[in-house]
């Protein structure tokens, strides 16, 4: 066993009074308020007015929800059902994050965008919901609602989701950018 690091000194380290050595009287304070917070709310409870702040989610949503909050993504679609993503990597270069992996296929058949995303994944526990993505896709193909069903989660390992995902989960086919259908324009 490694002996014990010697204590810092702080030049702002706060000396306790008599009051705060006993530590009894503190514990007792601290009780007091959890008591008075608990028989206020259990009285609302019980005259049928909401006490805490607990919201029941996912049927009830705080109307403080985060009011800048962006949401989960969803990957858009072309109207023959295809991701709208060209696999072009903007959107997983500019996350601050790096929680954006792209595995790019090519489609030789398709002569417009010949590129598409054979693979394509968030990793939510380390996305920070900036937004950047979004305002980089070049397609329109990645877009935040303000919803997030699901999204909280135990385990990081599924909080990895997939290109099926996004595009199931909350399906928009309305593209700024239309693409023409597979083999390019028809004359």
């Amino acid at each position: 066993m490694s002996p014990r690091p010697p204590r810092r000194d702080y030049w702002n380290e706060p000396t306790l009074g008599w009051w705060e050595r006993a530590y009894i009287f503190e514990i007792i304070r601290g009780l007091l308020t959890t008591n008075r917070v608990f028989w206020r709310n259990m009285g609302r409870w019980m005259t049928g007015r909401k006490g805490a702040v607990t919201s029941y989610y996912p049927e009830e949503r705080r109307p403080d929800y985060a009011r800048g909050n962006r949401g989960k993504h969803v990957l858009t679609q072309r109207p023959d059902g295809r991701p709208q993503c060209i696999a072009c990597n903007m959107c997983a270069t500019v996350c601050p994050a790096h929680c954006i992996e792209i595995e790019a296929g090519f489609d030789i058949e398709d002569t417009t965008h010949p590129k598409y995303p054979e693979a394509f994944a968030i990793d939510y526990a380390r996305c920070i919901f900036c937004g950047f993505c979004v305002e980089a896709c070049p397609e329109d193909a990645i877009r935040m609602v303000p919803d997030v069903p699901n999204l909280p989660g135990s385990d990081r390992h599924n909080m990895w989701l997939d290109k099926e995902h996004l595009m199931t989960w909350n399906p928009q086919q309305d593209v700024a950018k239309p693409y023409p259908p597979k083999g390019g324009l028809q004359k």
